[in-house]
């Protein structure tokens, strides 16, 4: 069920106003106007459910046009999300990076909150919401920006690379940000001999492997990769030795070694999509698998569900909500937000 909204309006509701609640009876106009969206996830989400999720479906579609609203959703995102209300999916720079580039006033994040921060980074001008202040992360919470700091004082002159994983409070004290895709190129494009980066331990344990700069790692980890073992994955490839293993950076090393590809969540899509393999096991949250699975009909894909709990924070009637009733706005200090677009922004522009 929607909540009801605070009895005082935040200064997102202020701005744009409080709509009323639409009705969120399963019609039979509901049924056909959302038949074509379930067609793309009926081998998803049972027939038994959609009857819930179509008449939100059908709202959260119409309000975020009245509103000028633009949906972003996480490749982690439940399929009724990420197929049938976002308009722009992808990891989590990709989904900054497209809403900027949008004539859309409002930005709504189906992510975590650390998303939603970068967003309102590079859309400094536009209202940002998150459909669930609460949906954190394991890893953008396991550092701030006093413990960088604090890392400049014991390595002085190391230059440090975050993750975009990351808080905007610390991605104000960094020199560079990077992603899963890019991080060996960001490091080496330092020019230095060692480089500190924070907050993913495995990740800069497989950024190390790829060169000869040395790493000085942060203790942080994604509590969904970080499960996956060495051991686990070969149980299904000793099952079926067609198998295909596909493993996200996040992941340990020795989980990475057993694997047939590792990389970001944008080439792990693309990875299944060129090379259609019978059967595939993607090393990551589950719910990518089910959205990728969608898009891939003839693939047959074995889920090791490791599901992320902050990304099944966001959920239909939550959206909903943020549009109606405007609340959960992101904001960031103007001087803090200048210093953490900084570090973005070198990130992108480097060549």
């Amino acid at each position: 069920m929607s909540e009801q909204p605070s009895a005082q309006p935040g200064p997102a509701a202020l701005r744009h106003g409080v709509l009323p609640m639409p009705n969120l009876a399963w019609t039979p106009e509901v049924a056909r106007e959302t038949a074509h969206l379930y067609e793309k996830v009926k081998s998803i989400i049972p027939p038994i459910e959609w009857p819930f999720h179509a008449p939100y479906v059908k709202a959260i579609n119409e309000l975020k046009k009245q509103r000028n609203a633009v949906i972003l959703a996480h490749n982690y995102q439940t399929p009724e999300i990420y197929n049938c209300v976002a308009d722009v999916v992808g990891d989590s720079l990709q989904l900054a990076r497209l809403a900027g580039q949008s004539d859309a006033d409002i930005i709504v994040q189906g992510g975590v909150h650390f998303m939603a921060e970068t967003s309102k980074l590079l859309s400094p001008d536009k209202t940002v919401l998150i459909p669930d202040s609460r949906a954190g992360c394991s890893l953008a919470a396991s550092i701030t920006g006093a413990d960088v700091r604090a890392l400049r004082r014991k390595y002085p002159g190391v230059p440090v690379v975050a993750y975009v994983n990351t808080s905007a409070d610390v991605k104000a004290e960094v020199d560079i940000c990077c992603t899963s895709s890019n991080a060996v190129k960001v490091v080496e494009s330092l020019g230095t001999d060692t480089v500190i980066m924070v907050p993913d331990r495995f990740l800069a344990a497989n950024v190390a492997r790829q060169t000869k700069v040395k790493i000085i790692a942060w203790r942080g980890a994604c509590e969904v990769h970080e499960r996956f073992t060495a051991e686990e994955l070969l149980r299904y490839r000793a099952d079926d030795p067609s198998i295909e293993l596909i493993a996200h950076p996040e992941c340990p090393p020795e989980v990475v070694d057993v694997c047939d590809f590792s990389g970001s969540t944008a080439a792990m899509i693309d990875y299944v999509k060129t090379r259609k393999p019978k059967r595939v096991l993607l090393v990551t949250e589950c719910s990518m698998a089910d959205n990728v699975a969608a898009e891939n009909p003839g693939v047959d894909f074995v889920r090791p569900c490791n599901l992320c709990p902050h990304m099944k924070r966001i959920t239909l009637p939550k959206i909903l909500d943020s549009l109606v009733y405007m609340r959960e706005e992101v904001t960031i200090d103007p001087l803090l937000a200048q210093r953490a677009r900084r570090s973005v922004e070198r990130m992108i522009e480097l060549k």
